[in-house]
């Protein structure tokens, strides 16, 4: 996957130490390679529906796609996650 920095990207999985679910949206704001050679880690900082941040996570590549012209936005409190 291309992944391009401060681009948004939905998660694939969730993160429920941050109260994130699959479907939640991020920025890249780092790219780290792994140090075995396995899938890179990817640094996204997660805003809440206001534009404040709420939570910076790590994750691997493999847990995070692009966003794309036939998904769509939705909002849920963020004490309900996980």
């Amino acid at each position: 996957m291309n992944i391009e920095m401060f681009k948004e990207v939905a998660l694939r999985r969730d993160v429920p130490e941050h109260n994130l679910r699959a479907g939640d949206v991020g920025t890249v704001v780092e790219v780290l390679p792994h140090p075995t050679g396995g899938p890179r880690g990817v640094i996204l900082e997660v805003f809440n529906a206001v534009g404040e941040s709420i939570a910076v996570v790590t994750v691997p590549e493999t847990d995070i796609q692009p966003l794309t012209a036939d998904g769509i936005f939705n909002v849920r409190p963020l004490s309900r996650a996980g």
